[in-house]
C-alpha cells in the first residue's frame, strides 16, 4: 500500500534556514524604517531647535528653555539669507526663516554657499554667520554676530565634535572665554584682510583673543576657522562698512 503520510517542515534543512532568515531580516528592516520615520520629524525638530539656541548664544541669548529658546528665535531673527555669487544678500520677509539659509551645513558652505542670518536685538541691527573648520580630534563650527558697523563682534559660539575635556573642550564649554571675542575687530583698518584670530601671545589687542591653555592645536583651528570664514564673507562685511560710512 502507497505510503500517503504527508512529512512536515524540515526545520534542519538549509532551504528552511535560509528562507528563516531572509524573512526575519525583511522584518526587522521594516520595523526599523518604521520607528525611523516616526522618529525623524522630532530628531530634525530637535536638531533644528539646537541650531537655534547656538545662534542665539551668539547673540549672547542663553539659559532659555526649548519652548522659550525657540519664540526668541522667531523673535530676534529676522530673516536667514543666502548670499549671491557676489557676496550680495536680498533679505526675506519671514521672520525666523528655517527655509533658506537655515537648511545649509557644512558641505554647502564649502561649497561656497553662504547664510547670514539678519538679527535686530534691542533694536539694534546684528548679523551672524556660521564657521566651519578643524579641532584636533575633528570638526569645530561656531556662529559669530558682528555689529551693524560690518566690523566688531557681538557675541561669538563655538561647538565641536571630540576635543579634549577640559582642553580643546573648552571652546564650547567656556562661556569666559567666548565672550573675549566680544567687542573684537574682524577686519585690518581700511582692509579686507581678516585680523580677528587666536593667539598664544597677544600682540593685537584690538583683534586677537588668547589660545585656550594647553589646547594649541585646537586654539589654531579656530583660528584657521575665522580667518577661513571671515575671508569668505569679506565682500559683505565691507558693503555694510561702506553703507556705515555714507
Amino acid at each position: 500500500m502507497a505510503n500517503d503520510t504527508k512529512k512536515g517542515l524540515n526545520t534542519n534543512s538549509n532551504t528552511y534556514t535560509i528562507v528563516y532568515s531572509a524573512v526575519m531580516v525583511i522584518i526587522v528592516a521594516f520595523l526599523l524604517a518604521f520607528v525611523y520615520q516616526m522618529l525623524k520629524e522630532r530628531q530634525d525638530a530637535n536638531v533644528a531647535l539646537d541650531k537655534k539656541k547656538q545662534i542665539l548664544y551668539a547673540l549672547n541669548i542663553r539659559g532659555l528653555g526649548d519652548s522659550e529658546a525657540a519664540k526668541k528665535y522667531e523673535e530676534v531673527v529676522l530673516s536667514d539669507v543666502i548670499l549671491n555669487d557676489d557676496g550680495v544678500a536680498t533679505p526675506n520677509d519671514h521672520e525666523g526663516a528655517e527655509s533658506n539659509g537655515f537648511l545649509l551645513n557644512s558641505a554647502d558652505y564649502k561649497n561656497g554657499d553662504l547664510v547670514v542670518y539678519f538679527c535686530k536685538v534691542d533694536g539694534e541691527d546684528k548679523y551672524v554667520v556660521p564657521v566651519y573648520g578643524m579641532g584636533l580630534w575633528g570638526p569645530i563650527n561656531g556662529y559669530i554676530a558682528v555689529n551693524a558697523d560690518g566690523n566688531t563682534i557681538y557675541g561669538a559660539y563655538f561647538n565641536h565634535e571630540g576635543e579634549t575635556a577640559g582642553l580643546g573642550a573648552e571652546i564650547k564649554d567656556s562661556k569666559a572665554w567666548q565672550e573675549l571675542f566680544q567687542g573684537k575687530k574682524v577686519y585690518a583698518d581700511g582692509s579686507d584682510d581678516v585680523a580677528l584670530s587666536v593667539e598664544k601671545n597677544v600682540t593685537n589687542t584690538a583683534s586677537e583673543v588668547d589660545a585656550v591653555t594647553g589646547a594649541t592645536l585646537t586654539s589654531n583651528g579656530v583660528r584657521d576657522m575665522l580667518k577661513d570664514g571671515f575671508a569668505k564673507y569679506a565682500v559683505f562685511f565691507k558693503s555694510l562698512q561702506n553703507n556705515g560710512e555714507q
